[in-house]
């Protein structure tokens, strides 16, 4: 019985090798067909799937460097010139800020190590915020990228200042405002030649000019004395109330001058100009004439009328119908 079955297995087998070669044989015609040579005898032409001879990849080379010697010409120079960037940052998405950051990365692997100083003897600087940066740069820069540029500006800033090379100085620099607030220095005011104090207030639209000199209490006020000008008694106490505050009434000349708004903020206006005259005089007074209100200017002004209302807040009395 095994041997019966092992001798039809084996035929079987058999007719299977038979039956496949046969379908094999147009395969192998086809791929014959397929290597077509001249009929021209000694052409050398050929098509054929098979490779005759290797690619030589060593054959390959770049463009030739462009020729700068001396006695090279113009056009031998340009003739195998291509494009180059300046940068390898063209092809990132901010290459001007890029260009800095990695500037400032390389400085401070080679600077890192110098001595620094307390940040509370650090050199007051305005830098530049990240609109300012954009708008200088032209690109657009992310805030998580401006804060790590600029935490490492800070960190480059507090080396000492004998110390700090001048290529940090120069890297630094373009993070700079152009206005720095902490170096602007304040004026200085003082008494001229013939004794007077000279200042000036606003409160609304009105402007005041005030002179002080030591004298015995005279007030002008455009060449007309306080009462003339101003006849509401507010208004006078208002405009001398720096004097008053401070018991300097008949110690004291003003003569001022005013101009725009009402009689109310002339008054306010030059309270604030003899206000300043008088802490030429006496800077010790700043203390209580800052208690009596006379040394910060009032910001308010008029609140402007809008469309459908009586003024700028009052609107027209409801009717039912």
């Amino acid at each position: 019985m095994a041997s019966s079955s092992r001798q039809a297995v084996t035929a079987a087998f058999r007719g299977a090798c038979r039956s496949s070669r046969g379908q094999w044989q147009p395969l192998n015609q086809q791929f014959q067909a397929l290597r077509i040579q001249d009929s021209v005898p000694g052409a050398t032409r050929c098509i054929s799937t098979e490779i005759e001879q290797p690619t030589d990849y060593n054959s390959i080379r770049a463009a030739a460097e462009i020729d700068l010697t001396p006695g090279a010409s113009a056009v031998e120079r340009l003739a195998n010139a291509r494009p180059v960037p300046v940068s390898p940052s063209y092809f990132t998405r901010m290459p001007k800020f890029n260009d800095r950051f990695l500037a400032l990365e390389r400085l401070a692997r080679t600077y890192g190590n110098l001595p620094r100083i307390p940040n509370s003897h650090v050199q007051h600087v305005a830098w530049q915020t990240l609109e300012d940066m954009k708008l200088s740069l032209g690109e657009r820069i992310k805030s998580t990228e401006f804060a790590r540029c600029l935490a490492l500006v800070k960190k480059l800033h507090t080396i000492h200042p004998k110390l700090k090379p001048r290529a940090v100085k120069e890297a630094l620099q373009p993070f700079k405002k152009e206005v720095q607030p902490f170096k602007v220095e304040k004026k200085e005011v003082g008494v001229d030649k013939y004794g007077r104090a000279h200042a000036a207030g606003k409160r609304k639209s009105s402007v005041a000019l005030a002179w002080l000199v030591e004298g015995t209490g005279e007030v002008l006020i455009n060449s007309k004395t306080l009462p003339e000008y101003f006849g509401r008694v507010h208004d006078r106490e208002s405009a001398l109330w720096a004097l008053h505050s401070t018991d300097r009434l008949g110690k004291y000349n003003v003569w001022a001058r005013v101009s725009g708004g009402g009689t109310t903020g002339q008054a306010e206006a030059l309270t604030l100009a003899i206000a300043k005259a008088l802490m030429v005089h006496e800077p010790a007074l700043k203390p209580a004439l800052r208690r009596a209100g006379c040394v910060t200017r009032d910001p308010r002004k008029v609140e402007r009328k809008k469309a459908g209302h009586v003024k700028a807040r009052k609107s027209p009395t409801w009717v039912k119908r």
